[in-house]
């Protein structure tokens, strides 16, 4: 069972949320929380497996809210929930450790696959979100930047199989193009996140545009 704690100021979009949710035979909706504060206090109560997080909220925000969150080391992913126009606030939340961003315009069908994933471990990142956000708040490295002794750490193939990450393959898709099964993309992928102590794919993609190991505009979408 899947427990999943609804955080949103409105309490209209929280019942929403909250029915369909509640409609899955996998999901339990464990608690509802109206700001940021109250969100963080529930995760450490009820230690729930998927919070969705609204970005904007009186008091403490969504992004303070995940950013106290990954910080004091729950095991909850959070999955934002916003709409177009909150560029600076979102490219906070990733850098705050979110597992995904939802718009609210979602068909209420994908939430639930959505919600899934997540637990899972995946990420989820609309790409036209992620690939805004890159070229906005991302910029080149200057120059004499030295690159993060981490990296010496990675193996040639870990170092391509991040640069695919960056511009937004998935791992079939990455399996496709080095011509290795799946499986072994994922230990790759692994590997590269325990080298660099990253939490998840999404740092992946910001360690990658950050250290200048990939160049904004030079991907083909985000992850």
């Amino acid at each position: 069972m899947i427990r999943v704690l609804v955080a949103d100021d409105e309490a209209l979009v929280r019942g929403g949320i909250s029915m369909i949710l509640e409609a899955q035979p996998d999901m339990a909706v464990v608690g509802h929380a109206e700001d940021g504060a109250e969100a963080v206090r529930l995760c450490r109560e009820l230690a729930p497996d998927v919070v969705l997080m609204d970005i904007r909220m009186p008091g403490v925000t969504g992004v303070d809210a995940t950013r106290a969150i990954v910080a004091g080391g729950m095991s909850v992913r959070v999955l934002i929930l916003t709409t177009f126009g909150d560029d600076e606030y979102l490219y906070e939340t990733m850098r705050a450790g979110a597992s995904g961003f939802l718009l609210k315009s979602l068909p209420p069908e994908q939430l639930a696959i959505s919600v899934r994933a997540v637990a899972a471990g995946e990420c989820l990142l609309a790409s036209s979100i992620t690939r805004r956000l890159i070229e906005r708040f991302v910029g080149r490295p200057p120059p004499g930047r030295t690159v993060p002794s981490e990296m010496a750490e990675l193996t040639e193939r870990e170092v391509e199989v991040l640069r695919l990450i960056a511009r937004g393959l998935s791992n079939t898709e990455i399996a496709e193009s080095l011509f290795v099964s799946e499986g072994t993309v994922k230990t790759h992928v692994n590997r590269i996140l325990r080298k660099l102590d990253l939490r998840d794919r999404v740092h992946a993609v910001l360690f990658a545009y950050e250290t200048g190991l990939v160049q904004p505009g030079e991907g083909n979408g985000a992850t």
